[in-house]
């Protein structure tokens, strides 16, 4: 006996069930499996409508989940590259840069945990930081060794 084929809309709640999701990751996910005669902005205003698909929710997820290891810069290009923008984009940002030096100092605490001995070892401390999207003030104030009590 052949299974029934998932409709659309209970494809994108499975999506929704499983974590958070922006409009355009979804849509994207979805787009495969449009019939036709369907319509996708449709669906996904209609979810939207029931708030079971939120920008806010999903941009809040995201920033949970990467602050531990990224800075804010890379976070910020995670959340541009999945539509979130505009005035959001703004508010998310300056609620980042609050903590962006102590999580700094917390990866570099994990990765290295003693200050560096020469130039050669304080460049990839540089690096490191640098490549997880950390600003240069956090970047500096991490590998000084300071716990944030110490500013």
């Amino acid at each position: 006996m052949a299974a029934l084929p998932i409709s659309l809309r209970g494809r994108a709640l499975r999506y929704l069930s499983m974590r958070e999701h922006s409009r355009l990751e979804l849509k994207r996910k979805l787009a495969r499996h449009v019939q036709e005669g369907e319509d996708l902005d449709a669906l996904l205003d209609s979810l939207v409508e029931a708030d079971w698909l939120s920008q806010e929710r999903f941009s809040e997820a995201l920033i949970h989940r990467r602050a531990a290891r990224y800075g804010n810069s890379r976070i910020v290009a995670e959340l541009q590259s999945h539509g979130v923008g505009g005035e959001a984009l703004q508010q998310l940002k300056a609620g980042l840069c609050d903590g962006e030096t102590a999580r700094a100092r917390e990866v570099w605490r994990r990765k290295f945990g003693e200050v560096a001995a020469d130039a050669e070892q304080r460049g990839k401390q540089i690096r490191f930081l640098m490549q997880r999207g950390f600003s240069q003030r956090a970047v500096q104030a991490a590998i000084k060794g300071e716990s944030p009590d110490e500013e």
